[in-house]
């Protein structure tokens, strides 16, 4: 009987022999590259005395240690094997959820799942907005409202693009989703912009209706005859307006029915239909219009799902609306969670902690530079750590940030991001490893294929090998993010814009006819399988045949403690190959710049071709409506004394300092008398 047993343990034993070793050198390679260093033998033992004894009840105390040994000993090999297994199975939860939406008919869109939470929560807060409740019941009825007026005074029908030029507000809710029970599409434009980037912006994906709050009637002034030109109905969020050819929505709005919307106003609509379109940042240009399906939308709508929110969460999302994180991730993914949104017209870094202490936040967003923001705050020992926030979610967080965020504020969650508006791949920080924006994660690549390839950072294009092809980047080195474009993972590209569009994908890189989308970031996989951020192709540059990652420099350059930011960037000498670098940084309160304490630093901390050549202090740093710098300002202005009204420094090492820069200085690096 017991030579049977063990002839059982032997057979299970011998299929583990069998199954394993392949599992770990064919089937994913990247995620167990570690256990290839492990002796399998050694497991295997443990294993075999755990069965063996499992099979024979007198052993059970045997087996079961056993078993907890292989289990310390899978845990040390492997720290976040749970983690991501769990995360692995959440993303399958999400395809299964994501396929059942698409197979129902009709398609179960993000309308369709508000009007669910209506039915199932009329009376619970959507949004809290200056001290005043809109229930999910209000936002409905003010929809159904909204869609009769624009149905009547615009004469919108289905497959119609109507812009929002708003301040965050919550009629945008409303607005939104009158919209979409005609079937209609937004282009939600930044309240920032003005005259010809904004009939750019407004024109790219061909909307006939512009929407603009009250604030911002001076601005749509100013661009409109160029509108009604063009036969653009203008209405303002207001019910007085003296300004011919603009007409007010609120008080048609009062005049409507609140009674439901016939879904055959929309019955046209599928999953492939264009929902929203959102706009690229604009740090390098005009802003480009980025097509996001209902189908696309679930996928960032359902993010929250997928980092463990629930319904009894409150987020606060001080984010522009106009924004992919604010309206799809915040907004959407609130909805489809049942929670509330406490919302802010605009992010205030003074307020930010007693607005979540009021409305008991337990789920905060992030964008840039807003992190640093709180942590310069005047610091208040007694009260900082007292709030209920538990997680705070995100992109842009630096390394240095985090861990000062965590330290004053406790140990709130963080899940750092990474993904684009226009993009087919993203990655989550599930595990809270410090720095990193993401994890390699197997199922995910399986599901959505992508790489890193080499780059030349002066050409600002992929190497390619002699066959033509991009040649992958080693572990451990920095590389161009390219992700497989599938039907599974599609790139719905630009509104009209079909050559940025071309221009954004890859062809023929690992073989010939495949197609890749170039994410235009440089990423960074380290042995342990976490992704790491490292710069945007344009904010690198090369200099004495080296590559400059910016993000690393001004790291070095704020650890300075009298440097509050910095702005790192290339910039052209003549008669020199590639750039050299500058930074533009602004001075803490009270503090001066110190030539010799900085050039004593980045002496320390970066390789000669690292260290910023020129300093340019500034008063503030220009900054994008969501917290990004731009930079081709500050590139085309260079160096120049005479034409620039901030101080200027000039890194001397001969002198080991920084020194300012004089017209005699510029005039000698310029005909290359100075040699740097």
């Amino acid at each position: 009987m017991n030579g049977s047993k063990n002839i059982t343990a032997t057979t299970l034993l011998l299929q583990l022999d069998c199954q394993i070793p392949p599992l770990v050198n064919d089937c994913n390679p990247c995620y167990f590259s570690p256990l290839k260093s492990v002796h399998w033998g050694l497991l295997r033992t443990v294993l075999m005395m755990s069965l063996s004894s499992l099979f024979n009840m007198q052993g059970l105390w045997t087996a079961l240690a056993g078993l907890v040994l292989g289990m310390i000993f899978v845990h040390i090999q492997f720290p976040y094997l749970l983690q991501d297994c769990k995360y692995g199975w959440t993303l399958f939860r999400i395809k299964l959820k994501r396929d059942g939406f698409r197979k129902r008919k009709p398609f179960y869109t993000v309308l369709e799942c508000f009007l669910e939470r209506v039915r199932r929560q009329p009376d619970k807060a959507l949004i809290i907005f200056e001290g005043r409740e809109y229930s999910y019941l209000y936002v409905d009825r003010q929809s159904n409202r909204v869609a009769r007026a624009l149905r009547t005074h615009a004469d919108l029908r289905e497959g119609d693009t109507v812009a929002f030029f708003m301040s965050n507000d919550p009629s945008y809710a409303w607005l939104w989703f009158g919209l979409c029970k005609l079937g209609c599409a937004a282009s939600l434009l930044n309240y920032n912009i003005r005259s010809k980037s904004l009939l750019h912006c407004f024109s790219c994906c061909g909307a006939r209706v512009l929407i603009a709050s009250e604030e911002l009637k001076a601005a749509v002034e100013e661009v409109l005859p160029t509108l009604l030109e063009q036969n653009i109905s203008v209405f303002i969020l207001s019910k007085d307006c003296n300004t011919p050819g603009i007409e007010t929505l609120l008080d048609k709005m009062e005049q409507a029915s609140d009674e439901p919307i016939s879904p055959e106003l929309r019955s046209k609509v599928t999953m492939v239909s264009p929902a929203v379109y959102v706009y690229t940042s604009g740090t390098t240009g005009y802003p480009k219009a980025v097509v996001i399906n209902h189908d696309k939308l679930w996928a960032i709508t359902l993010y929250l799902s997928t980092c463990g929110a629930t319904s009894d969460d409150v987020i606060y999302s001080p984010l522009p609306l106009y924004h992919g994180a604010g309206f799809n991730l915040g907004l959407h993914g609130a909805i489809e969670r049942g929670m509330t949104v406490i919302l802010r017209r605009k992010f205030s870094a003074s307020a930010f902690w007693d607005d979540c202490r009021i409305h008991n936040v337990t789920i905060i967003q992030y964008i840039g530079e807003t992190m640093r923001y709180l942590c310069n705050t005047p610091e208040v020992k007694e009260i900082d750590k007292t709030h209920k926030v538990r997680m705070a979610i995100g992109n842009g967080l630096r390394e240095d940030v985090w861990r000062s965020f965590q330290g004053r504020f406790g140990h709130i969650r963080i899940v750092e991001f990474y993904t684009a508006s226009e993009s087919n791949i993203g990655f989550m920080n599930y595990t809270g490893k410090m720095g990193a924006v993401g994890r390699e994660n197997f199922y995910q690549k399986r599901l959505c294929p992508y790489a890193l390839v080499q780059f030349d950072a002066e050409r600002e294009e992929p190497l390619r090998d002699s066959n033509g092809l991009c040649i992958p980047t080693p572990e451990g080195e920095t590389g161009l993010l390219v992700s497989e474009i599938t039907s599974a993972a599609p790139f719905l590209g630009y509104c009209g814009s079909p050559e940025q569009t071309e221009k954004k994908q890859m062809r023929n890189v690992f073989q010939k006819g495949d197609v890749y989308l170039n994410s235009g970031d440089l990423l960074r996989f380290d042995k342990d399988n976490f992704i790491y951020f490292q710069d945007r192709v344009g904010d690198t540059f090369r200099w004495k045949g080296e590559n400059v990652a910016t993000t690393e420099v001004e790291c070095v350059l704020v650890a300075l403690n009298f440097i509050e930011d910095a702005c790192v960037y290339g910039v052209k000498i003549p008669g020199t190959e590639g750039k050299i670098g500058m930074a533009a940084v602004t001075l803490k309160a009270g503090r001066e710049f110190s030539c010799s304490e900085a050039f004593l630093h980045v002496s320390k901390y970066l390789p000669p071709y690292a260290q910023p050549q020129f300093i340019r202090i500034q008063s503030c740093l220009e900054t994008t409506g969501t917290f990004k710098q731009v930079k081709s300002s500050l590139v085309r202005e260079g160096f120049n004394p005479s034409s620039i009204n901030d101080l200027l420094y000039f890194l001397m090492p001969r002198d080991k300092c920084y020194k300012p820069m004089t017209q005699i200085y510029y005039n000698s690096v310029i005909a290359g008398e100075l040699r740097i």
